[in-house]
């Protein structure tokens, strides 16, 4: 029997044909400027990332992707460097080249979503990197010739190059196909060493999870979506909403709030600028300090300091 993978509190995020009709109708309503988005940042530290392999940095190529050095290591979450999505055009083009990447030592994936596991920039990547994949995907990947893959479960941990990775809940969905539908299952990755940790925390609903990754983890740097939430009575079991994204930051106890899953392609109604606006405002409205919210220009690059 296939093994089919649930959410917490069995929070399902099945919609109905008259859902998607009711929806479908709602966007062809609304008019959007997509013509205005996220910019590319004026500096971009390809030199700097090639020879880097002592301090920690991350780089925001665009939607769910980073490029995070830590512990000299070089990780990719999510690697998506496609123009297209379906019928879509992206919005706004990566802000590094694949070309310009340095070798890769890890990658995550947070599930198998076409905007989150593209097989295409796989086979492109420098290096041989490891791949740590959600439960259900290590046999996709097998099939497909990688054969460094390690798939894990939620709350499971293992050792990587001097980084302990975990593997913790979201609340979400997957398919590929139509007949593979939550075949494998969809989480955040965390990055411990003995100095911070990094929390990628993928595609998610709001949801109990972060309470309990809060009192397991003590989180410096949290890379938390903010974008895909409209219509919010269809999105939200999926899609976190900038407000209730800053609420899980505030759950979370963490220092640093890097948002992500805007602007790069059209997979609801809200555009990027919308979902920035909106962060903004709530950052605002609960009085957190400017400091601890770093939203990124494409191909920006923060580095710690030696």
């Amino acid at each position: 029997m296939t093994m089919r993978y649930a959410n917490l509190d069995n929070v399902s995020n099945n919609k109905s044909f008259k859902d998607m009709r009711k929806w479908q109708k709602e966007r062809r309503s609304k008019v959007k400027d997509l013509s205005v988005n996220i910019e590319q940042s004026p500096v971009k530290k390809v030199k700097e990332l090639f020879e880097n392999r002592s301090r920690t940095s991350y780089t925001w190529v665009g939607h769910s992707t980073f490029l995070l050095q830590l512990n000299g290591m070089n990780i990719l979450t999510d690697p998506v460097w496609a123009k297209r999505m379906g019928f879509q055009k992206r919005l706004t083009e990566p802000g590094i080249s694949l070309a310009d990447l340095p070798e890769i030592d890890l990658v995550v994936i947070s599930h198998g979503h076409y905007d989150h596991l593209d097989f295409p920039t796989l086979k492109k990547l420098k290096g041989n990197p490891h791949y740590f994949v959600p439960v259900g995907l290590k046999s996709l990947f097998t099939r497909k010739g990688y054969q460094n893959v390690t798939e894990m479960s939620w709350w499971e941990s293992t050792e990587y190059g001097g980084i302990t990775v975990h593997f913790v809940p979201a609340q979400h969905w997957t398919r590929r196909t139509l007949r593979d539908m939550n075949t494998s299952h969809w989480g955040g990755w965390i990055f411990q060493t003995t100095e911070e940790t990094f929390y990628f925390v993928g595609d998610t609903g709001y949801f109990s999870g972060f309470q309990q990754i809060a009192d397991r983890f003590t989180i410096d740097t949290v890379f938390m979506p903010i974008g895909a939430y409209e219509p919010e009575w269809f999105m939200a079991a999926s899609h976190i909403s900038p407000e209730d994204s800053v609420k899980a930051f505030i759950e979370l106890k963490a220092k640093y709030f890097v948002p992500m899953h805007y602007g790069a392609y059209r997979l609801a109604d809200d555009t990027g600028p919308e979902a920035l606006e909106r962060l903004y405002c709530e950052w605002e409205k609960r009085q957190l300090p400017e400091e601890q919210l770093k939203v990124l220009l494409l191909g920006e690059t923060v580095m710690k300091s030696e």
